[in-house]
C-alpha cells in the first residue's frame, strides 16, 4: 500500500503542474481568440525558451535549499559582453558565444564561492552580485544598448529545422532531457538532492556539501550564459536592461513545477511546465494590453500562491504520512491479535 501511495504522489508531482498550465491556457483562450493563433503559439515557444533555460539553473539552486536572484543581471552583463566582443572587437560569433557561456560559469562560480565557501546565505550573496553584475553591464558602451551585433546572430534564435521546428525548442528539449537524466543517474545529481533534503545527514554520509553547492551555482551560471545568448540573438543586440525580472520568472517556474523552497524536492522536467504557465500568463496579459506595472503585480501574486501551495503541499503530505502510519499500526495490531 505504501509503494502504491508513493507512485501516486510521484505521478501527482507532474500532473499538478500540467493541470495548472492547461487551466491557465484554457482560461486565457476563452478570453481571446488570438491566443490560439499559430503565430501566437510560435511566439510562446520562442518566449518560453529563455525562461525555461534559466529556470533549470534556478531549480538546481532551489534543490540545494538556496535561491539565486542574479540571473537577470547576469544576462544583462553577458549580452553586453557578447555584443562588445563581436561587434567592436571583431571576435567571431562562435567564439563570442563560447566565451559568454564560459563567463556565465565564472559568474556562477563567484556566487558559489560566496555561498558555499564564505558561508554567506544565497539570498544575500546573489543579491549583492546581482547589483554588481548590473552595474558592470552599464559600464559597457556608456550604458547604451549595442544594436546589429552580427548578421547571423538572429538565426540562433529564429532559425528552424525543416522550416517547421524552432531551434529554441530543440535547445530546451535537449537540455531538459539531459538534466532529467543527469539529476537521476549522476553522482552530483543525487548529491544535490541529498544536500537539499538534509545537509547535516549529507555531511555525515561523506558528501562534500561545499563542493556540491559550488558546482550547482556554476551550472546555474552556465544556464544564464545560454539564456544571454538567446536573449541577444532574439533582438540582435545587447543591453544593460535585458533580463530584468527574469530571475523571478525562473524561480516562479521552478516553484510552480513543484520544487520546494526548503530544498531536496523537485524535478527538472516539471520546471518546463512551470515556465510555460508563467509565459502563458504573461502572453495573455500582453494580448489584453495590460500595463507592465500590473503584469509585475500579477507575477508577484503568482509567486506568493506558488509558495503557499508549496507550504500546503508539505502539510498535506505530512498528514497523509501520519494517517498511513496509523493505519499500518492498526493492521499490524490486528494481525498479532488474530495470531493469538
Amino acid at each position: 500500500m505504501m509503494k502504491k501511495t508513493k507512485v501516486k504522489l510521484s505521478k501527482s508531482s507532474f500532473i499538478g503542474p500540467l493541470i495548472a498550465a492547461l487551466l491557465v491556457a484554457v482560461a486565457i483562450g476563452f478570453t481571446t481568440d488570438r491566443f490560439w493563433d499559430l503565430n501566437n503559439w510560435n511566439n510562446l515557444i520562442l518566449s518560453v525558451s529563455i525562461t525555461a533555460l534559466v529556470a533549470i539553473g534556478s531549480t538546481l539552486v532551489i534543490l540545494i535549499g538556496g535561491i539565486d536572484i542574479s540571473p537577470g543581471s547576469m544576462i544583462a552583463m553577458l549580452t553586453m559582453i557578447l555584443a562588445t566582443m563581436v561587434k567592436f572587437e571583431g571576435i567571431p560569433l562562435w567564439a563570442g558565444v563560447l566565451l559568454v557561456v564560459v563567463f556565465g560559469a565564472v559568474l556562477g562560480a563567484l556566487n558559489g564561492v560566496l555561498t558555499a565557501y564564505l558561508a554567506i546565505p544565497a539570498f544575500i550573496s546573489t543579491l549583492a552580485t546581482s547589483s554588481i553584475y548590473k552595474g558592470i553591464a552599464f559600464l559597457f558602451n556608456n550604458g547604451s544598448p549595442i544594436f546589429s551585433v552580427a548578421d547571423n546572430l538572429e538565426s540562433i534564435f529564429y532559425g528552424k529545422i525543416f522550416d517547421v521546428i524552432p531551434l529554441p525548442l530543440i535547445y530546451v528539449t535537449i537540455l531538459y532531457v539531459a538534466f532529467a537524466f543527469y539529476m537521476k543517474y549522476s553522482k552530483l545529481g543525487r548529491e544535490i538532492y541529498s544536500v537539499g533534503g538534509n545537509e547535516s545527514a549529507a555531511k555525515l554520509s561523506g558528501i562534500n556539501v561545499k563542493r556540491v553547492k559550488f558546482y550547482t551555482f556554476i551550472i546555474a551560471g552556465v544556464m544564464a550564459g545560454l539564456g544571454a545568448v538567446l536573449m541577444a540573438a532574439r533582438l540582435n543586440s545587447g543591453s544593460p536592461n535585458y533580463g530584468d525580472g527574469l530571475e523571478m520568472s525562473a524561480i516562479a517556474a521552478a516553484v510552480i513545477g513543484g520544487a520546494s523552497l526548503s530544498g531536496g524536492v523537485g524535478k527538472i522536467v516539471n520546471t518546463i511546465l512551470g515556465a510555460f504557465t508563467i509565459v502563458i500568463v504573461q502572453n495573455g496579459l500582453n494580448l489584453h494590453a495590460v500595463p507592465t506595472s500590473l503584469q509585475s503585480i500579477t507575477l508577484g501574486v503568482i509567486i506568493i500562491f506558488a509558495v503557499l501551495i508549496d507550504i500546503w503541499k508539505h502539510l498535506i503530505s505530512a498528514a497523509i504520512k501520519k494517517l498511513l502510519a496509523k493505519q499500518a499500526k492498526q493492521v499490524t495490531g490486528t494481525g498479532h491479535t488474530a495470531g493469538w
